[in-house]
């Protein structure tokens, strides 16, 4: 096949792109350009998509003897990504923006050029695996449990997974370092990049306040009504969020206090104790069924609603795109606006990722 390789400059990228050459397809790299101002983007292990990535990229496809060009995706990026992750926290919600960028950026935009230009498929670095069954394509979690990305491939249509190849889905990550090491590829030890990279800094809340300007407002104890002080916005916080709050008085019984919940109109953030943060229903939209098959019915899973973390057994209703999940364990910190994704355990092959939807409010 005619294969495009996604080459962020990382060391899981160069590898996955050496295994699909050494597969026998016809393989071209390609370096996604996703800042207007590449050159500040990254910071160690911070951030991603830099010219030092871009040459770091370029250097491995040079060892693997493959062409290499770079896209331009910057506009696309800051219009789909960046403004969307921040138009989320102004409206009160929490967004995973690399489920974002997956879905609009690497398995829409770049697959959309690729098949364009006669490309079958895209392969990337994600820690997932992909099987066919009836002719449809699943998507699984990957054998190193805790490198697995199938969360934030699970918003991915199964269009999009036909045109996919993920050729690190059987690796650990020790063993792909290991093998770039013998390829002589120099991003052998390069660190994993952390946080957001369009906020090297990690600093989320100067990042939205720059853009959203302060918005102020009352931190209100959920139980009592009290006014525990003010705020400059509702979009430096997030459910679950314990620390950074500004309140000077200590709780009456000396424990933390947390953010509960959010209301951007009124500015109000609530607050309470761990024991307000228990979620045991989930309510969620816009469901994504990767498989192509819509779930029917009470089916029992397991979900997900953070990239790491966030996993317990539950019961899934369906209705229309609209998911109702009920959790056998309460689950804290559970935001809208945050992906849930329903798994079907499997031990064998990889739990199955049956669906994912957007979710909108918990109980």
């Amino acid at each position: 096949m005619r294969v495009l390789a996604a080459m962020s400059g990382g060391v899981d990228s160069a590898v996955a792109a050496a295994r699909v050459v050494d597969a026998g397809h016809d393989v071209v790299g390609v370096h996604l350009a996703l800042s207007a101002k590449p050159g500040t983007l990254r910071t160690g292990s911070r951030g991603c998509c830099t010219i030092e990535d871009s040459h770091d990229a370029r250097r491995a496809a040079d060892i693997l003897g493959i062409p290499f060009y770079i896209w331009d995706f910057a506009e696309r990026f800051t219009e789909e990504v960046v403004e969307t992750f921040v138009g989320e926290y102004a409206a009160g919600r929490t967004p995973n923006p690399c489920v974002t960028c997956n879905e609009k950026i690497k398995f829409e935009a770049l697959l959309e050029k690729a098949v364009a230009l006669g490309f079958d498929a895209v392969a990337t670095g994600h820690y997932a695996r992909l099987a066919v069954q009836d002719g449809v394509p699943e998507l699984r979690r990957s054998a190193d449990e805790g490198k697995d990305q199938s969360y934030v491939l699970a918003s991915l249509t199964p269009e999009q997974l036909s045109h996919a190849m993920f050729p690190l889905g059987d690796s650990w990550k020790s063993d792909v370092r290991a093998e770039a090491e013998r390829r002589g590829l120099s991003v052998a030890r390069k660190p994993d990049s952390h946080d957001i990279c369009f906020i090297p800094d990690g600093d989320t809340k100067a990042f939205l306040e720059k853009r959203l300007g302060q918005h102020p407002g009352d931190l209100v104890d959920a139980e009592t009504g009290a006014v525990l002080g003010r705020h400059t916005g509702v979009h430096g916080f997030t459910v679950g969020q314990r620390k950074g709050l500004g309140i000077e008085a200590p709780a009456p019984d000396g424990r933390p206090r947390y953010v509960l919940s959010l209301e951007p109109v009124s500015g109000t953030v609530k607050v309470g104790s761990a024991a307000g943060l228990g979620v045991r229903v989930i309510e969620a939209d816009r469901a994504i069924w990767p498989g192509g098959r819509p779930l029917h019915g009470p089916t029992e899973c397991v979900v997900q609603v953070r990239a790491h973390g966030g996993i317990v057994d539950a019961v899934a209703e369906v209705d229309s795109d609209q998911v109702t999940v009920q959790l056998r364990e309460p689950l804290r910190g559970v935001a809208p606006g945050q992906v849930v994704v329903l798994y079907r355990p499997d031990a064998v092959s990889g739990d199955l990722v049956l669906g994912s939807a957007k979710i909108s409010a918990t109980r």
